[in-house]
């Protein structure tokens, strides 16, 4: 239960961040017009904040409901395989700070829009800030496959 607090915890910080910057996306588009932000960070921010909420306030959520529900369910008192289970916690923080940290870098963060469809992740973008996004987006999915894995052995 333990890893599954660390779960909701971190659910709940990635929540916060991406709420920011949704306050930053929403004061931007109250009036027609640059307000706040220049329209490449805007872009890099609209992406960002999508990965943020669906990668790192959702399913996190989500695993941290399964790793508080499933051992109750079943009458474990802790989940299968707990180091691996928290091996893939502690992968998550640095997925998200090496997204995060594509804000700072030569380049900006990825600007393809909240699905990072090829066509417009690829049209006049730099090729660094497609490299940053390739590497950060593998490691969500591994913190996830020990979280699939455990519940199930």
């Amino acid at each position: 239960k333990d890893i599954g607090t660390l779960y909701l915890i971190f659910a709940l910080i990635m929540l916060f961040i991406g709420g920011a910057m949704a306050m930053v996306i929403r004061a931007e588009l109250f009036q027609p017009g640059l307000q706040f932000v220049d329209p490449q960070f805007f872009n890099s921010m609209t992406t960002v904040h999508a990965l943020i909420m669906i990668f790192g306030a959702v399913m996190p959520a989500f695993t941290g409901l399964a790793n508080w529900l499933i051992p109750m369910m079943i009458g474990a008192p802790d989940m299968a395989l707990p180091r691996m289970n928290n091996f893939s916690f502690w992968i998550l923080p640095f997925a998200f700070s090496l997204l995060l940290l594509t804000f700072f870098m030569d380049g900006g963060a990825p600007a393809g829009g909240w699905t990072l469809y090829p066509p417009f992740s690829w049209i006049q973008v730099d090729r660094q800030q497609a490299g940053h996004c390739i590497r950060h987006y593998p490691c969500r999915p591994v913190t996830a496959l020990p979280s699939w894995y455990s519940p199930f052995t």
